[in-house]
């Protein structure tokens, strides 16, 4: 896969909007990309519905809030982007949040962020909203945790193997770290998980990726997630690869236990691909 040249910035009032910005700014320099911004947040009508039984000054102090919101994400946009010619701003569309999928159907790569449920600004957005993009969308996305400061990500990239087409999908996305990365980890579970990761590791081999470490665990049951992330940190990997397990069931998306886990409690970047 050539580089990503398209990429949606998912924006929101939180702190840590600023830090995928500086990510993003970083990642069209190096990647000769552009990268299109998108505040994307619920309403406070949405969010407060109980408003519109109120005085009917209600409506009007919603919709202030509304664009006090939108202009200090604004701000924050021209802060960060330093009048980069390759930073793009698009207006908030009338049907967000759920016209971001959508809009990331145009974009090679969306960078997203981590749901923190302590955050006061939690509430701008469903709380299935980050793993209803990532399914419905189909797009790989590269999701920053919500604590910690990201510099240069992919220097030791872990990539977390299954045969199976998220996996795949993933891993491709991820090729233009993997070619860039001084140091490449492949992990697998499970039975199998030897021969699979040396056809993984013939593959990037073809992809001019450095020459893979492999980590084979015949282990099947246990914390996953936990497992990842704990060989991560013993790796120093700044960046996961991995696939992105889900499915729609009565009206809700439904993700696979590895999956959910390491939303909640990744603790480095993640490039995923549903």
């Amino acid at each position: 896969m050539q580089s990503p040249k398209s990429i949606l910035l998912h924006l929101d009032s939180s702190p840590r909007s600023t830090q995928r910005l500086k990510l993003a700014r970083r990642m069209a320099e190096a990647f000769d990309a552009e990268v299109t911004v998108l505040p994307c947040t619920l309403t406070s009508l949405m969010r407060y519905p109980f408003a519109l039984e109120g005085a009917a000054q209600a409506v009007t102090i919603m919709q202030a809030l509304d664009k006090d919101a939108r202009d200090k994400m604004h701000a924050a946009f021209l802060e960060q982007s330093l009048g980069s010619r390759r930073m793009r701003w698009m207006e908030p569309m009338a049907d967000a949040p759920w016209s971001f999928a959508r809009q990331g159907l145009y974009a090679d790569l969306m960078i997203m962020g981590q749901r923190d449920r302590d955050d006061p600004y939690d509430a701008e957005l469903p709380g299935d909203f980050l793993t209803s993009v990532l399914v419905e969308s189909g797009r790989p996305a590269l999701v920053l945790p919500y604590a910690g400061q990201f510099g240069q990500i992919g220097r030791t990239v872990l990539v977390a193997w299954k045969e199976t087409r998220e996996s795949a999908r993933a891993v491709t996305a991820s090729l233009p770290w993997l070619r860039a990365a001084a140091r490449v980890h492949l992990v697998s579970y499970g039975e199998g998980a030897q021969p699979a990761l040396e056809g993984l590791r013939d593959y990037l081999r073809a992809h001019g990726s450095p020459e893979p470490t492999l980590h084979a665990d015949d282990r099947q049951e246990g914390d996953v997630a936990g497992r990842l992330l704990s060989l991560a940190c013993d790796l120093g990997a700044d960046l996961m690869v991995m696939g992105c397990y889900g499915h729609s069931r009565a009206r809700e998306w439904v993700l696979g236990g590895a999956t959910q886990s390491m939303l909640a409690s990744m603790t480095l970047p993640v490039l995923m691909s549903h």
